[in-house]
């Protein structure tokens, strides 16, 4: 669930940042829509790891990456790169998944791989 929740969230910052000024193409537009690709791919290939651990090192890598998107989100809704309220509906979302891997590493950090789910 958390990594199809992370996909959309590509989805709508790659919708966002379509509306930014050119001159961002090569700074917040793209620094964003890496961030937000890192989180569903780390979570993704902590997964196919097939380890407990490295799963949730990678779901840590992700959770960092969630961060910085949302530190970035701020500054885009700051310079007004977006309609009024869509910077702060991504937070959210952002805010909603970042909830949902706290709690998936802490049943990870409880259980085996085998006995979890994405």
């Amino acid at each position: 669930m958390v990594w199809q929740k992370s996909m959309a969230l590509v989805t709508e910052v790659y919708r966002l940042t379509r509306t930014f000024p050119k001159e961002e193409m090569y700074g917040l537009t793209s620094q964003m829509r890496r961030c937000a690709v890192s989180v569903p791919s780390n979570i993704a290939e902590g997964y196919g790891r097939n380890s407990t651990h490295d799963y949730v090192r990678f779901l840590r890598m992700a959770m960092g990456s969630l961060y910085e998107l949302q530190t970035q989100m701020e500054i885009a809704g700051n310079l007004g790169y977006a309609g009024p309220s869509s910077p702060e509906l991504l937070v959210e979302s952002a805010r909603e998944i970042e909830r949902m891997m706290s709690s998936l590493i802490r049943r990870l950090n409880e259980k085996p791989l085998e006995e979890s789910t994405r």
